[in-house]
């Protein structure tokens, strides 16, 4: 998968993160994704948390943007299905990163958490008829967004930062 190139505008990364998809299923995307992300950080102890550039997420930290995006999800989810048209805020995920310090959190408990959250979503998605998901919510940034369409845009989030913390990785082992 290549990495996409800057994003300029919000359908850009839309459309970026639904190439990142392509035409795999997004729940068997999303189902692989802890175990992926375990196996990326077992290990790699320090190394895990080496910045590949000092503006650059480190491995341990893009896991736990990983993460910060499922809480976010988990969220928006629930709303689209309880809620008619409800306002989906953006978040700034930098701000996360910095304030809320993945990269100091023990990376096992960190996926277990993950892992719990992702279930429970894959379950409900599941669980979800057509109608389900084809519900809206309007996104702050990037307008209407279906259950459907939430939903693909987290698997191609997962495969973009599955890439991006193995690379960081790849540079701190490089560097060690």
């Amino acid at each position: 998968m290549k990495t996409p190139d800057p994003i300029t505008s919000p359908a850009e990364y839309q459309e970026a993160l639904l190439a990142c998809l392509g035409a795999d299923d997004p729940a068997e995307v999303q189902a692989a994704t802890p175990g992926a992300l375990l196996a990326l950080l077992r290990g790699a102890g320090d190394l895990a948390s080496a910045r590949p550039e000092p503006a650059e997420w480190s491995a341990q930290e893009t896991v736990g943007h990983v993460v910060h995006a499922e809480i976010v999800s988990t969220a928006r989810y629930r709303w689209i299905l309880a809620h008619d048209r409800p306002p989906l805020i953006g978040y700034d995920q930098d701000s996360w990163v910095q304030g809320l310090r993945p990269d100091r959190e023990d990376p096992r408990e960190m996926l277990e958490f993950f892992a719990a959250l992702r279930d429970a979503n894959l379950r409900l998605w599941r669980g979800s008829t057509d109608e389900e998901r084809a519900r809206v919510g309007v996104h702050q940034e990037r307008g209407e967004e279906s259950y459907d369409l939430t939903f693909r845009l987290i698997a191609g989030h997962d495969r973009l930062h599955t890439e991006q913390a193995a690379a960081a990785l790849a540079t701190a082992r490089g560097a060690a």
